[in-house]
């Protein structure tokens, strides 16, 4: 059977685009109030998913439709360790969490996924994500994957069970995110979930992907020959230069780096974020064109650099999270793109923002092999 499923805080779409490689769901509502990503989600999906869940117009529309599954990515700028970590007191983006359990409140799905950042677990010494929980289990009645309680409120959890790293699904990129997974235990029964997450191995989340890497590092992934606009200029290297030096002077390990420095023999990429900024300055790349050095291009103040270092291009953004090279490859053929109105600082940010698919499709994996014995 088909599951229907509902993508929430959509993005572009890669919680999504994670279900449905499995084959086994169909979309029926999609919520994303970014104009540029919406643009891209209609581009990719053919859908326009304009909507703002915390209006009551969006909750009206959402309890008319029958669905399965509840997908959500919720805003993570609250408790992200490069946010101001205020976490629920952030009016605007904290309570996000809370327009979402009042959809599950009042349409009690089946299963749901939400996704953030792994900053969320010690937000306000861990009081959020324990509000999180108590919503969740003991407010709504969901069973969560990788989450007990011995009596109401002491919830036991081990974090390298709900947090997944997108490094360990075939993907050059170390990516830590907090993954939660729940079933209606009102509608299934604490006993019987109990049971079955037992026999299918799902009482904690996969913590890696099955079969062959995508790619293996990034010497498999890197578009080497870059064009010249990718290249830093050597004053703006030499002000990341003079950065990371007193950095390091005052016991610090902020600064660029290189993240395929001839001396790393398996190099991985450090998280990409939707910030760009330090995402990009921490994702360096070494590639030499020697016919590039000292060049004066246009849009930079003084020459490219003589060392041969660059950011990384969009693409290689989308290959670390797998939208190019694996969740859009269609008879062999890459069918991921941008929509051309969707300028390169957008694409940064709407890769950085979005999810590693191919860890998003073992989760759903995992999730409808226990919906379909379920029942």
């Amino acid at each position: 059977m088909l599951y229907k499923i509902i993508d929430l805080c959509a993005g572009i779409g890669g919680i999504r685009r994670g279900f449905e490689l499995t084959g086994k769901v169909t979309n029926v509502l999609s919520a994303e109030n970014d104009k540029y990503a919406c643009m891209t989600y209609k581009h990719l999906y053919g859908e326009n998913p304009t909507n703002d869940i915390t209006t009551d117009k969006f909750k009206n529309i959402v309890n008319k439709i029958k669905y399965d599954i509840l997908l959500a990515g919720f805003p993570c700028q609250s408790f992200s360790a490069v946010g101001k970590k205020e976490g629920f007191k952030d009016n605007i983006r904290g309570t996000i969490f809370f327009h979402i359990a009042d959809i599950l409140e009042s349409t009690r799905p089946k299963a749901f996924l939400l996704e953030n950042v792994e900053g969320l677990l010690n937000n306000n010494k861990g009081k959020t994500f324990q509000t999180i929980l108590d919503t969740l289990i003991n407010k709504l009645e969901y069973k969560l994957v990788g989450v007990t309680n011995n009596d109401k409120y002491n919830f036991i959890f081990n974090k390298n069970d709900i947090v997944l790293n997108a490094k360990n699904f075939g993907l050059p990129q170390n990516r830590p995110r907090v993954y939660i997974v729940g079933f209606d235990a009102r509608l299934y029964g604490q006993d019987k979930l109990n049971n079955v997450l037992h026999k299918i191995n799902f009482e904690k989340l996969p913590q890696k992907k099955n079969g062959d890497p995508i790619y293996s590092n990034l010497h498999n992934l890197l578009e080497l020959g870059a064009p010249e606009e990718y290249y830093l200029s050597q004053g703006y290297f030499n002000t990341l230069k003079k950065h990371k030096t007193s950095q390091s002077e005052k016991g610090n390990g902020f600064g660029y780096v290189i993240v395929n420095s001839p001396d790393i023999e398996n190099p991985i990429s450090n998280t990409i974020l939707a910030t760009g900024g330090s995402g990009k300055e921490r994702n360096l790349v070494y590639d030499p064109q020697e016919r590039l050095y000292g060049k004066k291009v246009k849009n930079k103040v003084t020459h490219i650099n003589n060392e041969g270092i660059r950011f990384m291009k969009p693409s290689e953004w989308a290959k670390l999270q797998g939208f190019i090279g694996y969740a859009f490859m269609k008879n062999g053929i890459e069918t991921f793109s941008f929509s051309k109105a969707v300028s390169k600082t957008q694409q940064y940010k709407q890769l950085g923002n979005s999810v590693a698919i191919p860890l998003i499709e073992q989760l759903a994996i995992k999730i409808i092999e226990t919906l379909d014995i379920m029942g």
